[in-house]
């Protein structure tokens, strides 16, 4: 999982509130587990005119022109601006991972539905909760070439303009995405642990490791 340290990126705005996880990544998409691979179907039925299926190739499909993301100036945006309960409905675990893998390193909104906010966290992206009011003062900032630069050791977003805007994060949450420590990487930290205890186990109870 990459660490996420200061980022300072192109934003790209989804002004639509509750967006649910079946339009980050449709159903018919969660065939595959494979994690990687989902960005060209990111927002698949908002962004192409045609229906996708998994591994369809996406060079030649019809795009809806008017989708932000299809926009040449948001083209290479790594922080999406929207607005509140963003993806909420299914726990799919494939929504922060078409995400990721079309570029996007944070989110920023007035809200989030919890168990994405948790997978969010737990693939690489960083999402930012800030009162809706900061929130509508950024739409309302962003022009063409809006850019924000993202510090998560010191908490904060600055604006083109300087203006500093600190959110909140949980201390462990922070830790995990700053050293880009995935759920199998912060076990992996225990590793001589685990070994030390599979040793002594197999000593006291031999039988459950005979083969």
């Amino acid at each position: 999982m990459r660490a996420f340290n200061q980022v300072t990126a192109l934003v790209a705005p989804l002004d639509r509130a509750n967006v649910d996880t079946d339009a980050i990544i449709p159903k018919q998409f969660l065939k595959s587990i494979r994690r990687a691979g989902f960005g060209p179907y990111l927002f698949d039925e908002w962004r192409y005119l045609d229906h996708g299926e998994p591994d369809m190739d996406c060079t030649h499909r019809p795009v809806n022109k008017d989708f932000v993301l299809n926009k040449p100036e948001y083209k290479g945006a790594e922080i999406l601006l929207t607005r509140e309960n963003f993806g909420c409905g299914s726990s799919r675990e494939h929504a922060p991972w078409a995400l990721e893998d079309f570029g996007f390193r944070a989110i920023i909104a007035p809200s989030f539905a919890d168990i994405f906010y948790n997978n969010c966290f737990k693939n690489g992206l960083l999402p930012i909760a800030l009162p809706a009011e900061q929130v509508d003062e950024l739409f309302k900032e962003l022009i063409t070439g809006y850019q924000l630069t993202i510090d998560l050791d010191q908490q904060q977003i600055t604006t083109p303009s300087g203006k500093k805007i600190t959110f909140a994060i949980d201390e462990e949450r922070k830790y995990r995405l700053f050293n880009g420590l995935d759920d199998i990487a912060l076990s992996l930290q225990h590793a001589e642990q685990i070994k030390a205890y599979e040793v002594e186990r197999a000593k006291r109870a031999p039988w459950l490791f005979a083969e």
